[in-house]
């Protein structure tokens, strides 16, 4: 009778897996996935990947899986109209933040001699005699005091730091090999911005010799994915460490002019396309957009940690007409 022959759940589910037991290799898009799966994470990760565009017309699911870059700033695009979409929204966002840094208003600080007549270590005479001197011949209010007053420089880096509420910095621990790939090395010359040591993995001290730069430091956290602590070095130990740094050659960097937004992010798009980066990232540093590139996996090891050499990355620095 046909009553006879229908099975069980349970003979159903022993049926499907006995099944399954007699294949080598179930497709990949198989929605049986049996325990102790041999598939490991990145192909399954491949397999669901998904396109990062918003405008991206396709399902946004891979219909390609030889096609796993590029990256651009973690996400993946399906296709070079999908990737050329999300360059036009980052570079959009960082023409919004130039403009909104630009809207804020200025931070009047009291002036260095008066922090440090204030604190007593200094007097009207010797602030007096430094105030003529630097209208005389120029130069900074602190080395006025140093030359001609005979204060410690040691006063001067702690009087600024009172300035900008923020730490002293020591040199030590700091590895000029590792740093020098952290940052480009014309923004190490330009902007007098000098990253000195990496503290658990996941904070990134940044120093600077007599004042901060709030846009650098969170450009490099941008870029870097870790936490930046900014902070004044002495002039002699700013000064040592910055000469030891430009000893040694930082990630490779090619300059070129930005075009209107539309023709940047183009041209982005190309560079993209072209080198196949396993990840990528475009920040602003004040009037540039940086461009870092990782090209294979060795280079980025994890998300929020930085290069460990400067082989198999590059960097594209873009001019752009706006100044901060």
């Amino acid at each position: 009778m046909l009553f006879l022959n229908r099975k069980t759940p349970e003979r159903k589910q022993d049926d499907l897996q006995r099944t399954a037991s007699l294949h080598s290799l179930p497709w990949i898009d198989d929605s049986y996935s049996p325990s102790g799966s041999i598939f490991d994470q990145e192909r399954a990760a491949v397999a669901k990947r998904v396109c990062g565009s918003i405008e991206c017309e396709s399902s946004r699911i891979s219909p390609w899986r030889n096609r796993r870059r590029p990256i651009f700033e973690d996400r993946w695009g399906c296709s070079g109209r999908c990737i050329l979409s999300m360059v036009r929204a980052a570079v959009r966002r960082e023409a919004v933040e130039q403009d909104a840094s630009h809207s804020m208003p200025h931070r009047h600080r009291v002036p260095l001699g008066l922090v440090l007549l204030a604190q007593g270590w200094i007097t009207h005479a010797q602030l007096q005699l430094a105030l003529e001197t630097q209208r005389a011949r120029g130069g900074r209010i602190g080395d006025c005091l140093v030359q001609e007053c005979g204060i410690e420089p040691a006063q001067i880096t702690r009087g600024l730091s009172m300035q900008w509420s923020c730490p002293v910095l020591s040199t030590n621990g700091f590895m000029p090999r590792a740093m020098a790939i952290v940052v480009p090395r014309m923004f190490i010359e330009e902007f007098g911005l000098l990253p000195l040591r990496v503290a658990g993995s996941r904070l990134l001290y940044l120093g600077f010799e007599d004042r901060l730069d709030a846009s650098a430091a969170f450009a490099l956290e941008q870029m870097s994915g870790l936490k930046v602590e900014s902070g004044l070095v002495s002039t002699e130990e700013f000064t040592a460490a910055r000469q030891n740094l430009l000893e040694y050659e930082g990630v490779p960097v090619k300059t070129e002019l930005a075009d209107e937004p539309d023709a940047l992010a183009a041209r982005i798009t190309a560079i993209l396309e072209q080198k196949q980066p396993v990840a990528s990232r475009l920040v602003r540093m004040h009037r540039y957009l940086w461009l870092r590139l990782w090209l294979e996996s060795g280079a980025k090891k994890s998300p929020n940690a930085l290069p460990h050499d400067r082989e198999d990355m590059m960097d594209f620095v873009f001019t752009t007409g706006a100044r901060s």
